[in-house]
């Protein structure tokens, strides 16, 4: 306990010894932790809450068909199932993956905004662009990267970015998904996630409807080669349903994602968190000081002994 006593009453001298240089330390780190957190700009979060779209009007004509002639179904590609799920599923992993989002940048011009933007103006609700990455009144690219890369972004690089801003969180006891998009002007991170949830229910709907109507031209075709009459009417009814269902479909704007809460625009900044990151950069000092000042006791003692 004694020697407990006299190692802690060395620490306690040297830290009162050093008082100096742990407070200038701390001071150094604190003014840069400052000037780093306001140079950090505000990111906005956008969040919509969505759920997986009901099936509705087709699953009861359609299940019972499935539960008849699945089979016969199956050898046309036709999905007499709802399937809700499983396309909610699929539009979740299409609305991340590189095709898709390559096509959303290059069909809503989002190549300026997301690779050259910098800061946002409140007063004029308007980006800040890059200057030294692209030149807005000649509309050219001013990059300087190394080949293989351009001065021009390519769209991986845009798609790369932009999944930076992108979240996806999809609840486990519930439907609900929220999808939220961080970005430097709020007005801008609404409007893409509006956008984007309407192209993926657009896209889904577009490849349903080629689906079904790839189904019924091949059912039509098949009928023209039967000659038994109850097969006939098999094939009539699954026509029926398959035309039943595309004119669902294409009714439908909120094919598979349907929104509960919609996307509005954020009031307050999402990050940067700055007074933490001060606090952070400001016990960092301190504990670099505090190593500094243990390290140099302990060479002095090694230099006595």
């Amino acid at each position: 306990m004694q020697d407990n006593e006299i190692r802690f009453g060395e620490i306690w001298n040297t830290i009162w010894e050093g008082k100096l240089i742990i407070i200038g330390i701390s001071l150094l780190f604190a003014i840069m932790s400052v000037f780093f957190a306001l140079s950090k700009p505000n990111i906005y979060k956008a969040s919509i809450i969505l759920t997986s779209a009901s099936s509705e009007g087709s699953s009861g004509g359609l299940s019972a068909l499935a539960s008849q002639f699945g089979g016969l179904a199956s050898m046309a590609g036709i999905n007499l199932g709802s399937g809700g799920n499983d396309k909610t599923k699929l539009a979740l992993e299409i609305i991340k993956s590189r095709s898709f989002l390559e096509r959303f940048i290059s069909s809503h011009n989002l190549m300026v905004p997301i690779m050259a933007a910098s800061n946002w103006d409140m007063a004029t609700n308007s980006l800040v662009l890059d200057d030294d990455i692209y030149d807005q009144k000649s509309q050219k690219w001013l990059r300087k990267v190394k080949p293989p890369k351009a001065a021009k972004p390519s769209l991986w690089e845009a798609y790369v970015k932009f999944s930076d801003f992108l979240y996806i969180t999809k609840q486990k006891k519930s439907a609900i998904i929220i999808v939220d998009i961080e970005y430097l002007s709020p007005v801008l991170a609404k409007q893409w996630l509006e956008w984007l949830i309407a192209d993926i229910n657009v896209f889904m709907r577009d490849q349903e409807i080629e689906e079904t109507q790839a189904s019924i031209d091949y059912l039509k075709n098949e009928l023209l080669k039967i000659k038994i009459s109850s097969m006939e009417s098999v094939f009539y009814q699954l026509i029926e349903e398959q035309t039943k269902n595309m004119m669902l479909v294409s009714v439908k704007p909120e094919y598979v994602l349907k929104t509960i809460d919609p996307a509005q625009v954020p009031e307050n900044k999402f990050k940067p968190k700055r007074a933490l990151i001060v606090f952070m950069g400001t016990m960092l000092g301190v504990l670099l000081s505090l190593f500094i000042l243990l390290i140099r006791r302990s060479l002095k003692n090694k230099l006595k002994g």
